[in-house]
């Protein structure tokens, strides 16, 4: 459980940097903060992995390119579904799901695959 309250504040932090900055996301309050993050892990989980099949070819064509958009896209229905979140244009999903990705990566870094941080100490 607190491998997944701790992916979740990730990915809260991740929607506050994007709307600290990027121009045109904006978050209002803390709790439409950590919703929009947990909307975010599940559209993650559910629709994404059917967008990312059905759009295979484009994908493919554009060297990966592709799934750029289908992440703005991720982050504009998050935002369409919360009335506290708001993403101005496409420009501005495209960075936001940038900077929410980045963040997740760099963050996944300390993290190990059961959700705990882990600490390797090498010995010489």
């Amino acid at each position: 459980m607190t491998g997944f309250i701790l992916r979740l504040l990730i990915v809260a932090l991740g929607l506050w940097l994007a709307s600290a900055w990027v121009p045109g996301i904006e978050v209002k309050g803390v709790w439409t903060l950590l919703g929009a993050a947990l909307m975010l892990g599940f559209v993650n989980a559910i629709v994404r992995p059917l967008l990312v099949i059905l759009t295979l070819p484009i994908t493919v064509l554009t060297l990966g390119l592709f799934l750029l958009v289908i992440n703005a896209g991720m982050l504009g229905l998050v935002a369409w579904l919360f009335d506290n979140f708001t993403i101005a244009d496409f420009g501005s999903a495209l960075l936001g799901s940038i900077v929410v990705s980045l963040t997740g990566w760099a963050a996944s870094y300390f993290i190990g695959p059961r959700g705990r941080i882990e600490v390797i100490v090498v010995r010489h």
